[in-house]
């Protein structure tokens, strides 16, 4: 039962760190909102701060579980339609998960009061995509399905717009379908511009293409 009323207290501080920030929460209002007093809530944490840091532990452990990241690196797709289709599978959790979403939100709004937060901030939405997919793109090189290049700054330029578009679907989420759609359209556009073909009929070594003409 302790167990429940902590990580009920953990769900009830993330919906209030995503709208009103880590300093516009109090614990008055996250013990009201979960009908307790607020020795409820000291019981099973000792501060407002152990809550924040118990709430980013947990919320890093799932996502790196169900996402990856560079010390969970995702298995090398064996085609470039495979790449396609673990980039979808990523995006589609990642703007879906409400829990994932509100966490995203909670680390914009903290990242310029937090420095556990600024850090987490830059290596989900920059330095771990970065590592992550240089892993990939290497991968893909070395089984002779993408063109060889500078695999980092292939992944940079593969995970910047995605990054950029879902970020967009949080600032705006009536446009979560439409900046999904625009993901995949650019991750087809990535794969005819740099999945590897063979010279005689342009067909993608690894897998059938889908010129989606």
């Amino acid at each position: 039962m302790a167990n429940d009323t902590k990580e009920r207290i953990l769900a009830a501080a993330l919906e209030l760190f995503s709208q009103k920030g880590y300093s516009g929460t109090n614990i008055r209002e996250l013990s009201a909102s979960l009908g307790l007093v607020k020795s409820g809530i000291y019981k099973h944490y000792e501060s407002k701060e152990a809550i924040w840091n118990a709430l980013l532990d947990k919320m890093i452990a799932y996502y790196e579980e169900r996402f990856g990241s560079a010390e969970h690196l995702p298995p090398v797709p064996d085609s470039p339609e495979g790449l396609l289709d673990m980039t979808m599978r990523m995006v589609r959790f990642t703007v879906r998960d409400e829990g994932v979403v509100m966490m995203r939100k909670v680390l914009t709004l903290e990242q310029f009061r937090d420095e556990r937060a600024r850090t987490l901030a830059t290596k989900h939405f920059l330095t771990g995509l970065i590592e992550m997919f240089t892993h990939v793109f290497l991968g893909m090189m070395d089984k002779g399905l993408l063109k060889r290049d500078d695999p980092k700054m292939l992944a940079l330029a593969y995970t910047a717009p995605i990054s950029a578009l879902i970020h967009l679907c949080d600032r705006e989420p009536e446009k979560t379908d439409e900046a999904v759609a625009r993901i995949e359209a650019f991750g087809r556009h990535f794969i005819r511009v740099y999945g590897e073909t063979t010279e005689k009929d342009g067909i993608h070594k690894g897998g059938n293409t889908d010129e989606r003409k």
